[in-house]
């Protein structure tokens, strides 16, 4: 039996869920990169049109966290769940917390009848990108991923184009 639970996110959670959310940029690499504020998150989990979920794992603490949110594939034709953060704490690792979030958001993507669950990992993380492949994940390494940014974005928006 395990010695944890996991359950939805509540508003209650939002602010230990942002602490996990720089936690991860720490682990990251990316320490400064983190600019969600407590209500940004919370209106982004709890408002009137949620754009994520949150599963939470816990004990007496918050231990970890799985933030997903709906995508689409207009290849199936169906939904499917991406996978935008998973985190435990380290001191929570190895008692089968990241395979237990991941095993829920599988039974979720089934329960909705999605194609898929799907998510990324950085190329140096070779202890996710290990336990990720014995879970039976598979790498699309034919794919590379775009962003469009900051500056970059609004200069895209206020191009011009021509149709003809």
């Amino acid at each position: 039996m395990p010695d944890f639970t996991l359950r939805d996110a509540t508003p209650a959670d939002t602010d230990a869920v942002l602490a996990l959310v720089h936690d991860l940029a720490v682990y990251e690499r990316a320490p400064d990169a983190v600019d969600m504020t407590a209500p940004m998150l919370h209106a982004a989990l709890f408002g009137d049109r949620p754009l994520a979920h949150a599963i939470v794992a816990e004990d007496e603490d918050l231990l970890g966290f799985a933030l997903y949110f709906t995508s689409f594939s207009t290849w199936t034709g169906k939904a499917g769940i991406y996978l935008e953060d998973l985190f435990v704490k380290p001191q929570a690792r190895g008692r089968g917390i990241g395979k237990a979030l991941l095993r829920h958001l599988a039974a979720e993507a089934i329960r909705r009848d999605c194609a898929r669950l799907e998510w990324q990992v950085l190329d140096w993380n070779a202890p996710a990108i290990a336990f990720y492949r014995s879970l039976g994940a598979e790498p699309l390494d034919e794919w590379t991923r775009y962003r469009v940014k900051g500056e970059a974005l609004e200069a895209l928006a206020k191009q011009e184009t021509t149709h003809g």
